[in-house]
């Protein structure tokens, strides 16, 4: 609730950080270090979940919700994180959102024959809308 954000690629910056995602080159949960862009990282949902089926290579955010999801869905739905109901939204979200995102960010292609996963909120597309237009006079993305 109280956490401060910061974008940086500073390894002591990281060093710092209680949470770091998608930045600082590691894999370890213990640590809560969530990256997904080292050569030898190649988990799935099943791989670290053996009970889900998908096998689709998790970005950072399929590691944040591979670890946090359940939790997160019982708080909000004031479920048992065990219960039947938090199992079903959690599968249903990820299978439905979030396993494209990880494709999408892994360079995945949705199929070759067969689609491999469901294309459901061209959320690449809706990020791409938050950028500036090429011509728009003021270019920084950091102002809100």
């Amino acid at each position: 609730q109280d956490a401060e954000v910061l974008r940086t690629r500073d390894p002591q910056l990281l060093a710092q950080c209680e949470v770091v995602v998608d930045v600082g080159g590691e894999y370890d949960p213990e640590r809560h270090r969530y990256d997904h862009h080292q050569r030898s990282f190649t988990h799935s949902m099943r791989s670290l979940r053996p009970d889900k089926p998908w096998s689709t290579k998790l970005s950072s955010a399929g590691l944040i919700y591979c670890h946090f999801g359940s939790r997160i869905l019982a708080q909000l739905l004031g479920q048992p994180e065990d219960g039947p109901v938090v199992a079903a939204l959690y599968d249903q979200l990820y299978e439905s959102f979030v396993e494209e995102i990880d494709a999408i960010d892994n360079g995945i292609a949705q199929a070759e024959g067969e689609p491999r996963y469901a294309l459901s909120s061209t959320l690449s597309a809706r990020v791409g809308r938050l950028n500036p237009r090429w011509n728009d006079p003021d270019q920084d993305t950091e102002v809100g």
